[in-house]
């Protein structure tokens, strides 16, 4: 047997762990560089900007967005928007508009409302929930006025973690809606923030509202700030140029940024609302996306 000097054993050893140092290293780097994928959420809308629409129409609207590459439809209340023009669609049982969505290609899952319906119908509007297949209501706004205190906003939302409380023992995730106004501050506090510390984080989930993009928030800072405490997004684009809402993809928004942090955030689903003209090519942006 060839014997070898301690100088000569030292020396492949080093080479040795310095080739598997390199090879773990280029492994490492290999699988940090993860190939695009596609958006795998199924992409949805919020009738609200088409309202008039679905309305008159219900069945041929929702055949007519499935059409143009929609999967799934978040509605608002009939009852609770029976004000703006919903009340016709309270005549459909929760087994029959479940029926028409899903005999037109869609899903539903998701449902708008009014904190004045939960407040007074809230075992009603958790058995229409649960008969139409949602498994997310959605508070759009507690309706507070402009002059709110703080105080006022906390107390607001230690009553929706009771109404979470009933809705989590039916199997439903409530949620809440941004605007623009939660974005204000109350004595250098931004509303927002304080909602997220106040929300019990398993009875309350958020739906972020993408439009804020406009003053500045982005989806993507709260996804990676508050992992795990989001259920849904609206999606929206600005164009700064305009000055207005764009189709996605058209705008400011870093579509690849917000979908690559949506995961951490804990989005279930996501659903475009802005002007009827943008949606087919919001449509088609989010089909071809990679990220």
């Amino acid at each position: 047997m060839k014997r070898i000097t301690r100088r000569q054993f030292i020396g492949k050893s080093a080479a040795g762990i310095g080739s598997a140092v390199l090879a773990s290293h280029f492994s490492a780097d290999l699988s940090a560089i993860a190939p695009p994928r596609p958006v795998r959420y199924p992409l949805g809308f919020q009738v609200w900007t088409i309202r008039e629409q679905v309305i008159r129409d219900f069945a041929g609207t929702m055949k007519m967005m499935a059409g143009i590459g929609y999967r799934s439809v978040e509605m608002c209340s009939p009852p609770g928007y029976e004000l703006s023009g919903f009340g016709p669609l309270m005549k459909m049982s929760a087994r029959e508009m479940k029926q028409i969505v899903n005999d037109n290609g869609l899903l539903l899952e998701s449902t708008h409302y009014t904190m004045d319906e939960l407040r007074k119908h809230l075992d009603e509007r958790i058995g229409f929930a649960a008969g139409s297949g949602q498994k997310q209501m959605i508070l759009s706004s507690f309706g507070l006025p402009g002059n709110a205190t703080m105080s006022d906003w906390m107390r607001a939302a230690d009553e929706l973690n009771r109404i979470g409380e009933k809705t989590k023992k039916a199997g439903i995730q409530t949620g809440f809606h941004n605007h623009h106004t939660e974005f204000g501050e109350i004595d250098n506090v931004l509303i927002y923030d304080a909602l997220l510390n106040q929300f019990d984080p398993e009875l309350v989930k958020m739906q972020f509202q993408v439009a804020v993009i406009n003053i500045g928030y982005k989806a993507a800072d709260y996804f990676n700030k508050y992992p795990g405490r989001f259920i849904s997004a609206h999606l929206a684009d600005y164009s700064i140029l305009d000055r207005k809402n764009v189709a996605l993809g058209k705008g400011i928004v870093d579509w690849k940024e917000f979908f690559a942090s949506a995961g951490k955030g804990g989005l279930k689903n996501i659903f475009v609302e802005m002007d009827q003209d943008t949606f087919s090519d919001s449509a088609l942006f989010i089909r071809n996306l990679q990220y």
